[in-house]
């Protein structure tokens, strides 16, 4: 556990931007997590392919920590379509699996390339429809399970290829093509992470067939001692960061998510 120890005050202060970033904007908080870990485990002299696989796994499983309690939080404010999540979130844990076990064998670059580009047009998207109020009936959810559970493979499928919750999707999807308020767009969208960060998990974890440990106390691509750390102060941050998002106007809370996901494409462009 020695490798570690220099590490702590930096990935113990990480979890706490993850665990209030989740809470807040219904994200996993991977724009935060992955660059952060992608550094450290470079720094302990991991190659830099694995490293990101490795950063991917292990962030998918802090995620997993957060949400729980975020969802928690936003249940108990009235926040949180289950029936929704759950469709979404079981047909995104397979789409995790999935996503993860063609990340491993694929080079990690090209990856964040495609998905930033993605995350910075849905981020144009919500800019217009705020703008110019493109989307008819937003406050009248349209619960369409079937549709709505179709949506969740392709949502975890992204979980699994980036290391991410699904939430940067969920959300906007949710506001902008079933008329969710921000609010319960949000609480939603935490609830359906839980399953599709768990896909992900088993999926970096398992498909690591004849890799020996790349850091000790590793399972696969899933690293238990940098998760502890992270997880650690994630918890209890994601119910502050669900607390805020309720004192928040909606718009505001829009706006935020907006300038959160232009970041997270152009950093994952490498940009930033």
């Amino acid at each position: 556990m020695q490798i570690y120890l220099s590490y702590l005050p930096v990935l113990l202060a990480t979890g706490v931007g993850v665990g209030f970033a989740s809470g807040l904007l219904g994200v996993g908080g991977a724009f935060i997590t992955v660059p952060v870990t992608y550094w450290v485990i470079v720094d302990m002299g991991i190659p830099a392919d694995m490293a990101i696989k490795t950063a991917f796994g292990t962030n998918l499983l802090v995620i997993l920590a957060t949400v729980i309690s975020g969802a928690l939080g936003h249940t108990r404010r009235g926040a949180v379509r289950w029936k929704v999540a759950l469709g979404l979130g079981l047909c995104g844990l397979a789409g995790a699996w999935v996503g993860a076990m063609l990340a491993v064998h694929l080079p990690g670059e090209a990856l964040k390339v495609g998905f930033g580009a993605l995350v910075l047009a849905v981020a144009l998207w919500m800019v217009l429809d705020s703008t110019l109020n493109l989307t008819k009936g937003r406050g009248k959810p349209k619960e369409n399970l079937p549709l709505l559970s179709l949506c969740g493979f392709p949502i975890g499928t992204l979980t699994g290829l980036t290391g991410m919750g699904g939430g940067i999707i969920a959300v906007p999807m949710l506001v902008l093509a079933f008329g969710f308020p921000m609010h319960l767009a949000v609480g939603t969208s935490v609830a359906m992470i839980i399953f599709t960060s768990l896909g992900g998990v088993i999926g970096y974890a398992v498909n690591s067939p004849g890799l020996p440990e790349l850091l000790p106390h590793s399972i696969g691509y899933v690293n238990l001692p940098i998760w502890l750390c992270l997880a650690a102060t994630s918890v209890p941050m994601a119910q502050l960061g669900a607390k805020v998002a309720h004192v928040l106007p909606a718009k505001r809370l829009m706006y935020v998510f907006i300038a959160v996901m232009v970041y997270v494409g152009l950093r994952m462009l490498g940009v930033v």
